[in-house]
C-alpha cells in the first residue's frame, strides 16, 4: 500500500504537537540505541481501549478496531478517539479452530479493505506452541457477526521450524498479494496469495524468509509491511510480550526494495541476522509497546499498537501515533 498524502493533524495530535516537535530530534536516536524517555506519548484515546494486537480499518462511518481474544473483539469509533465495544467478529468460532486451540480462542487479527470486501486474517494456536494456523474470513461491512469464514490459509506443526501466527496482508506496488507471518522459532516468513481467493497462490509454493533473531529465544514476531517511496518497510515486535509491566516488547523496522526481501535496518544489518532499527520502546508509563499494525488515514500513516500502562496497574492499552519520515526512515510523533 502506498503511503503519503495529507499531513493534516486530528485534534489529539494538535494537542501534543508542541511536545512532538521538541522530542522528535531526540527520538531519532542512532541505529541500535536503547529507548529514550524522549519518545512521544500515545495520542489520546478513551472508552473501551483494553486491547492486544490491534488492527484498525477506516469505514464509511468511522473506524473499526479488531483485537485478540473472544472471537476477535471488535470496537467502533467515529473519531479515532472514543472507542466502544460492539461485539465479536465470530460469536461462535469456526469449528476447525478447535484442532489448534481447545478453547476456540482467536488471536492477532489483520483487517483491511480490498476489492469491495473487508478481509480478516487471524491466528489460532496456544501459548508457546507452533501447532498453529492462520485463517481467513470476509465481510461486506466488517461488523460483528457478518463474517464468512473461508478456512485455513497456512499451518505449522510441532515439527515445523516456524510458527503460523501473526498474519499481515500486503498488496504490493504491483498489485500482488502477500501474507507475512511468524513468531519466534526461525522468525518471519511470507507467502504469495491469490487475490481472487485470499488463499495461497498455486503457482508459487515458496515460503520466503524475511527476518530472524538467531540468539535463543528468537524473539521476533508480529510483522507488518508497508510501501513508501520505493521501499517496503517491515515492522516487527522484538523481545517479550504479555508480561504486564515486566514486558520488554519494542517495535523495530527494516526496509527492502522488494516485498520478499532482503530487509536491512538503518545500519545495514540484515533482519535475517537479528537486525532492526528501533521505532518505539518503553518510555515513562508506556511499557512494552508492540503487536503493531499500520493504517493509512487522512492525516498520514498511523502506528497502531498495544502497550502496558504502568499508571493503570499494567493494563494492556491501545496506543496510536502518527508516523513521520526522516531520511527515508519512520519515527513516531
Amino acid at each position: 500500500m502506498r503511503f503519503g498524502g495529507s499531513r493534516r493533524l486530528s485534534f489529539w495530535q494538535r494537542a501534543t504537537v508542541a511536545v512532538a516537535v521538541a522530542v522528535t530530534a531526540c527520538a531519532m536516536v542512532a541505529p541500535g540505541s536503547p529507548a529514550l524517555a524522549a519518545y512521544p506519548g500515545p495520542g489520546r484515546v478513551t472508552g473501551n481501549v483494553t486491547v492486544h494486537d490491534p488492527s484498525m480499518v477506516r469505514t464509511p462511518s468511522g473506524y473499526l478496531l479488531f483485537s485478540t481474544h473472544n472471537g476477535i473483539e471488535t470496537r467502533s469509533s467515529a473519531d479515532r478517539v472514543n472507542f466502544t465495544f460492539v461485539g465479536r467478529a465470530f460469536p461462535t468460532p469456526p469449528s476447525w479452530v478447535y484442532s489448534y486451540n481447545s478453547s476456540g480462542d482467536l488471536w492477532a487479527p489483520d483487517v483491511s479493505y480490498q476489492n469491495g470486501l473487508y478481509w480478516l486474517y487471524y491466528s489460532v494456536s496456544s501459548f508457546g506452541s507452533n501447532n498453529s494456523a492462520i485463517g481467513l474470513a470476509t465481510s461486506t461491512t466488517g461488523l460483528p457477526g457478518s463474517w464468512t469464514d473461508r478456512g485455513v490459509v497456512v499451518t505449522s506443526t510441532s515439527s515445523s521450524n516456524f510458527n503460523a501466527i501473526d498474519p499481515s496482508l500486503l498488496v504490493d506496488n504491483n498489485g500482488r498479494w502477500w501474507l507475512s507471518f511468524g513468531s519466534f522459532w526461525s522468525g518471519i516468513y511470507m507467502i504469495r496469495l491469490d487475490p481472487s481467493t485470499g488463499k495461497r497462490l498455486a503457482s508459487d509454493n515458496t515460503r520466503y524468509h524475511l527476518a530472524h533473531r538467531p540468539p535463543d529465544p528468537h524473539a521476533v514476531e508480529a510483522p507488518q509491511i508497508v510501501y513508501r517511496s520505493g521501499y517496503y518497510y517491515l515492522f516487527t515486535s522484538h523481545d517479550l510480550c504479555c508480561r504486564g509491566t515486566a514486558s520488554t516488547y519494542r517495535i523495530t523496522v527494516g526496509r527492502s526494495t522488494s516485498p520478499n526481501g532482503p530487509y536491512l535496518d538503518r545500519a545495514g544489518v540484515p533482519l535475517l541476522n537479528g537486525g532492526g532499527t528501533e521505532v518505539l520502546a518503553t518510555h515513562g508509563a508506556v511499557v512494552g509497546p508492540g503487536g503493531q499494525s499500520v493504517l493509512r488515514d487522512t492525516d498520514g500513516a498511523l502506528l497502531v499498537y498495544h502497550y502496558y500502562d504502568a499508571g493503570a496497574a499494567g493494563r494492556e492499552t491501545l496506543g496510536v501515533n502518527l508516523i513521520g519520515w526522516s531520511g527515508g526512515w519512520p519515527a513516531v510523533y
